[in-house]
């Protein structure tokens, strides 16, 4: 199972970018992207730890969406310096209908999965990564992981 991700990760990704082909946005926003419609307004260390991403490319997947209107940078009440990111208008329509198209083709693909079977999936993915997050706890820093996960 294990061995089947990577080849399904740089599946899903190619899929992704094919869909949002003539939208402007790469895989990369769309995963921020679709982090903030779904959770709301996050800083840039919050949404990386969600993506399990380092935040120096996650920075850049928001300047990117930034300068193409999609988000923007707001007051954070709880921190003085570290900024929320959220949807504007334009963001949250474009985001939103690519959900759905999604939805609608993955239930269209995948209708012969039971909801057990979805059920066992979602479990089986979740212990997979509580268990490498568990592992990977003492590996040491990544290389581009350059500065304080707390801004």
């Amino acid at each position: 199972m294990i061995r089947s991700l990577w080849p399904l990760h740089r599946t899903v990704v190619r899929a992704v970018e094919r869909e949002l082909m003539h939208t402007g946005m790469t895989a990369g926003q769309h995963a921020v992207m679709d982090e903030l419609c779904r959770g709301g307004p996050r800083t840039v260390p919050q949404l990386a730890r969600l993506l399990g991403l380092d935040r120096q490319p996650v920075q850049r997947l928001v300047n990117d969406a930034t300068a193409l209107g999609l988000a923007e940078s707001a007051p954070n009440p709880e921190h003085r310096r570290s900024r929320l990111i959220r949807l504007t208008l334009k963001g949250e329509a474009i985001i939103r209908g690519i959900q759905e198209a999604e939805e609608t083709e993955l239930r269209r693909r995948l209708s012969d999965l039971t909801t057990g079977d979805v059920t066992t999936a979602l479990h089986v993915l979740r212990r997979l990564g509580e268990e490498f997050k568990d592992l990977a706890r003492d590996a040491p820093p990544h290389p581009t992981d350059r500065g304080d996960d707390r801004r």
